[in-house]
Formats: structure tokens, sequence, C-alpha cells
């Protein structure tokens, strides 16, 4: 049996927010003497029922989250959990509406301190991916793409979106992503999770990504995956996250396999792994035992994942012999 922990892991869609322990929050609201009201259930996870009271959980979550060395600690913390899970390079998406980002001065600030906090885990390369909250508003996202490109940090190498994906369409928001692209950095944003394939075909229409975040049902539109296939668009795919919030009913039904078999170019991550209870090392087990993924095959996706990161030549090339074709 392979111990999947052990194997070696790159991870492109993780939420830096969104991967704090309940723990973590709870530690952060005591010194500070919040009461994080509904946050949490009886057995302390979590508490949300579905995609808007995730938001809901979430935003109060992360309202504890307000200094630099708040965010310091909280990256440190999530990448000691991803070095446990075998997590070799990993990209953290990074919010100024949520990280600190008032005005530039303090998100240099925040983002000089998330750095300090990768640099205590050295073992897991980290590269941060700048995310606009979609349901903020297109004038939010390029403020938010702004304080970006005019803050330059040699770990901030992306920009992205996510939040409420039916709040108004991707094409809304493309002069934030202009602003992005200009400056070179590497492009995302979320679609066809909670929205249809017309998401991800709005996104790939207007914003310039070269990765989607989840686009899981782009699968519904046989003539959109010809197109993700065709200009080598990868979808950071979340299984365990998509299940959790009903998208699919149960990790049986989940695309991942039949988008990979189309030749798809298909990744694995978590998400926000404590919200739905999961990590790499349970998604890699899951598609195992249902889907019936082998060693070779997320050596693979691995090396698809490596090829899309937002990072330097020289980082894939370092990294590339961790996930050599492997006999089944």
């Amino acid at each position: 049996m392979i111990d999947w922990r052990t194997l070696p892991k790159v991870e492109l869609h993780l939420h830096l927010e969104g991967a704090a322990p309940p723990e973590f929050i709870r530690t952060l609201a005591a010194e500070q003497g919040v009461a994080l009201e509904g946050v949490f259930d009886a057995e302390g996870a979590y508490r949300w029922r579905d995609f808007a009271a995730f938001l809901e959980c979430y935003t109060a979550a992360t309202a504890v989250l307000k200094t630099p060395e708040h965010n310091r600690r909280l990256v440190e913390e999530v990448l000691r959990q991803s070095a446990v899970q075998g997590v070799v390079y990993t990209e953290l998406f990074i919010s100024p509406d949520i990280s600190g980002g008032a005005d530039a001065r303090a998100w240099a600030e925040h983002l000089a301190a998330m750095n300090d906090g990768a640099d205590a885990v050295p073992e897991v390369e980290v590269r941060f991916v700048s995310t606009a909250v979609r349901h903020l508003g297109p004038a939010a996202a390029r403020r938010a793409a702004e304080i970006t490109v005019n803050g330059p940090h040699k770990r901030l190498t992306g920009f992205g979106m996510g939040g409420q994906e039916r709040y108004l369409t991707q094409g809304d928001f493309a002069a934030a992503f202009a602003v992005a692209g200009e400056a070179g950095l590497g492009l995302t944003t979320h679609a066809g999770e909670m929205a249809g394939p017309e998401s991800v075909r709005d996104a790939l229409d207007h914003l310039g990504v070269t990765r989607i975040g989840h686009g899981v049902r782009a699968v519904e539109d046989p003539v959109l995956v010809e197109r993700i296939i065709a200009e080598n668009i990868t979808l950071e795919v979340n299984p365990g996250s998509n299940v959790a919030l009903g998208v699919y009913p149960d990790w049986q039904s989940h695309p991942i396999t039949r988008l990979r078999d189309a030749c798809a170019r298909v990744t694995v991550s978590t998400d926000d792994p404590p919200y739905f209870q999961t990590d790499l090392s349970h998604e890699y087990s899951q598609l195992t035992a249902l889907h019936g993924w082998t060693r070779a095959d997320f050596d693979a996706q691995n090396r698809v994942a490596l090829a899309a990161a937002f990072c330097d030549d020289a980082t894939r090339a370092r990294l590339a012999p961790l996930f050599q074709e492997t006999t089944p």
C-alpha cells in the first residue's frame, strides 16, 4: 500500500485563510478577546451548510486575521501542514481584501510577514497568488490588482479571483486581469464550480487566464472541453471540496477522471481543507480507491501541475525529477 503522505506533491489551489485550522483561528480570537459566534460546531469544526453559509463562516473566521504577525504565523502553520502531506511546491491564494491590503503600505507589510512565514518552512517551495474577491465587485478587484502590481515581490507571481461565482460575469472583471497580466503575473480564476460551463467559457474569452480554479463543470460541454485541451488550459481541481459543497453528490460521480481521460490538464488540490475535512493524502487515497488512480497517475498530474505553476524555470527544473514516469 502506498503511503500517500510520503509521495511528493504539487498543490496549485490552496487559500491561505481557508487553510487556517479551526484551533488556530480560536487561538487568535482568544488573544483578541473576540467571541466567534456561530463559526464552530459542537466538535470545534467550522460550521456551515451550503456555499452561501460557507462564505459567511469564512468571512467571520478570517476577521481575526488583522496584523502582519497573524499572517506570518498562519503561513508558517499552513506550510508545516503541507510539508506533513509531502507537498514540495504550493501556491497560496492570498487576498489584499482579507490579508491586510487596506493600502499599498499595509499590503507590503503583510506580504513581507507572509514571506517570513514561508522562509520558516524551507522544505516547501511556495509562491503567492494575489486574489480578488468577486462579490466585492469590479472596482475592488481592480484595486486589488493595482495594489498587487505596485508592490511586487519575488514570491508573488500570480493573480486570480475567488468568491461568489454567480455574481456578475467573468468579463466584468477584465480590467483587473488586464492590469495583472500586463505586469507579467500568471492568471487564474474560479469558474465551473457553482456556475456552469458558461462561466469557464467567459473566463477564457475575457480574462486571458492559463488556469481555471475548479473548472470541472466544463465536462457538461464537450466543445468547451475540446477548447480547454486545445488552449492548454490547466484545471485546478479540488474533488473533496466539490463533493462537500454539493457540486457532485459523491466521489464516484466526480468528473476528474473523465476530464483526465479526455486529455484535459487536471491537477489535484484541497481548496480550503479544514472546512471540507480533507487533506491531500485523503484526496489521493480517495482517487485511488474510487477512481483507480495509481502512483503513475499521480506523478503525471503532478508534472502537469508543475508545468502550469507560476514559478521560474529553474524551480521547475529542480523539482521535476521528483515526478518521473512510474510503473503502476
